[in-house]
């Protein structure tokens, strides 16, 4: 399994009022490999832990989950905004595998300071001590900002390799 491309450090996020703002993108750490398969999305962005799980039952499905950090709240749902059957008043499974593959490209500490875990941050050595402190309520929200950032990012992938630098992303740098 390849590794991820680089992802930027800065990132636009264009939610709200049509106002844009900067938000810093933790850098990921080289933590451990990621199952692309099983979610090929993951960022620590605009306040969230987010991205794209797939289905596992259905190659056509994907499912957009988030943890917003401090509250803890998450929501999972289809591309298509159709809530998922696995959350009954706790996080589904999707929500579970978006959690491992972030501690696997971010590493545990990065996780756990960008989502503001409560208690000292030096004793969470492992995913499944973060789990147990997302105590958050399911929190309804259309899956459409995160789903079509994962969509501009797969754009990306399809262009072919060169040193050169991506004339869209010079404003990185």
């Amino acid at each position: 399994m390849s590794s991820l491309p680089k992802q930027p450090s800065v990132a636009v996020s264009l939610s709200g009022m049509g106002s844009s703002s900067l938000n810093k993108q933790p850098k990921p750490a080289a933590a451990g490999k990621r199952d692309l398969r099983k979610v090929p999305f993951v960022e620590l962005f605009n306040g969230r832990l987010q991205g794209v799980v797939s289905s596992g039952s259905d190659l056509e499905r994907v499912y957009v989950s988030f943890f917003e950090a401090g509250s803890f709240d998450y929501y999972c749902s289809t591309n298509n905004n159709r809530p998922c059957g696995g959350l009954r008043g706790s996080p589904c499974k999707h929500l579970q595998a978006l959690l491992h593959e972030a501690v696997a490209q971010y590493g545990v500490e990065q996780v756990a300071r960008f989502l503001q875990l409560p208690g000292d941050l030096s004793q969470v050595k492992s995913e499944k001590e973060i789990w147990p402190r997302l105590r958050g309520s399911l929190t309804k929200d259309p899956a459409g900002e995160v789903f079509s950032r994962f969509l501009n990012y797969l754009r990306y992938l399809e262009l072919e390799g060169s040193d050169r630098p991506v004339v869209e992303m010079g404003w990185f740098g």
